[in-house]
């Protein structure tokens, strides 16, 4: 059976652009210093560091006693961020739907690019290959355009899971080709991985850790040991992130969720030396009226921005604002902007500002009607959006009720995303006795 997904990997991409061209420091031990107002973590580490037993998101003063020649670098998300952003455009340019979660680490589906290759049988023959290897030959020949618009220091894998996928990537190297798991070798692909592997993959990076840790005190050391705990046990000591855990470990997963069209709202401006105070805010305000005046906005709000700033003397930071409502409004963005200046933690040698979701293109006018029901609902909506720019797309459930009469409780009802718009058209869910929201 034809591969479904594929994962790019570049293992210490953030690492690698903090570093900016000076690639000779990744041969020392070095990691990303915490972020400005973070945890005491360190971030990506070098491969030197981690001969000394130092680990991503291990605290600071454990790191230093492990390795006391440690050298920290400042973290620089914002370049991060357009260098992957680059290499995102570049992959979707050869037709793949992509997912993305962070800087470093992207997925595709492989069925949708079957057309646009040719038949696999065709693709084998050119190759000189027997027509019973078309699929995996058709997937590596992907995986290997996807090498190409990516760069050479890419790890692809591919699988039928986002997992499989990863775990693939990890193992390929660049001398011995791209790793590709057929469907039937998934599970014997899966067991004798480490537990470790699902740290970052729960969505809660806390919850993660929290989970894998425990596990590891339990006993649990491989993904096939996992596998094999009964789902009761699992559900009554972790809850729904334990069973997502297990069915990860067992080889099932949701569906890729790619990324939507995105268009590159953002202005920058470079600072004069020490700019502070009245300085920062002229230059937020100049800021905010290059935003509004973009001809790629056509007349559409912002309902979240990213203030960003490349520090003078290294690193970067960047801090967001969630507006109560979308609006184009000059005085309440920079009423919403203001403020975050102040968490500036050193002199900025660059301000930028980025329009990261947009609402509509009309400003908000109540409806010219008596039906108190339909305006209700527009407000509902509009608090459903605002929700979810603050805490993403899960932020806002519904309870549905599935079974009433069932004598397992979790079986009587289920969580939903609280839909924003109807079937017909209404901006929100009609109330009813399974309309209850749970933020």
């Amino acid at each position: 059976m034809f591969v479904v997904i594929a994962c790019v990997l570049i293992p210490r991409f953030g690492l690698v652009a903090a570093a900016a061209g000076r690639r000779e420091l990744l041969a020392r031990p070095v990691a990303l210093a915490p972020e400005p107002g973070g945890p005491q973590v360190v971030g990506e580490v070098s491969g030197a560091a981690e001969a000394f037993g130092v680990t991503e998101g291990m605290r600071m003063a454990e790191a230093l006693g492990r390795c006391p020649a440690l050298a920290l670098i400042p973290p620089d998300p914002a370049r991060a961020e357009e260098a992957w952003e680059a290499r995102l455009a570049r992959v979707e340019a050869i037709g793949a739907a992509v997912e993305s979660r962070h800087p470093g680490e992207l997925y595709f589906g492989l069925d949708g690019l079957r057309g646009l290759l040719g038949r696999p049988e065709r693709a084998c023959e050119a190759e000189g290959e027997a027509r019973s290897r078309a699929p995996a030959s058709l997937s590596r020949l992907v995986l290997e355009r996807a090498r190409r618009v990516v760069g050479r220091g890419a790890r692809l894998g591919a699988g039928p899971t986002r997992l499989c996928a990863l775990a693939a990537a990890l193992r390929s190297r660049p001398r011995t080709g791209d790793v590709v798991v057929p469907k039937r070798a998934a599970s014997s692909f899966l067991q004798p991985l480490p537990i470790g592997i699902l740290r970052d993959r729960l969505g809660d990076e806390w919850l993660g850790v929290h989970l894998v840790d425990t596990l590891e005190r339990l006993g649990v050391a491989t993904l096939g040991e996992l596998a094999a705990l009964p789902d009761s046990a699992v559900a009554d000591r972790f809850g729904a992130a334990g069973m997502r855990a297990l069915a990860m470990a067992r080889g099932r997963e949701e569906p890729l969720r790619p990324r939507p069209p995105r268009e590159e709202l953002r202005e920058e401006l470079e600072l004069p030396d020490a700019a502070t105070g009245g300085q920062l805010e002229r230059a937020l305000e100049l800021l905010v009226d290059r935003l509004l005046a973009s001809p790629l906005r056509r007349g559409r709000s912002f309902r979240r921005l990213r203030l960003e700033a490349r520090l003078a003397g290294g690193g970067g930071w960047r801090i967001e604002a969630v507006l109560r409502s979308a609006t184009s409004s000059r005085e309440r963005l920079l009423l919403a902007l203001r403020p975050k200046l102040s968490a500036l933690p050193a002199p900025a040698s660059h301000l930028a500002l980025r329009g990261l979701e947009l609402g509509d293109g009309s400003p908000y006018q109540p409806a010219l009607t008596s039906d108190e029901h339909e305006r209700r609902r527009g407000l509902i909506a509009e608090a459903v959006r605002h929700a979810r720019a603050a805490a993403g797309r899960g932020a806002v459930l519904r309870v549905l009720e599935v079974d009433a009469g069932s004598s397992v409780p979790e079986r009587r009802a289920t969580l939903t995303p609280f839909p924003e718009q109807m079937p017909d058209g209404s901006s929100a869910s009609r109330p009813g006795p399974s309309g209850s929201v749970a933020g």
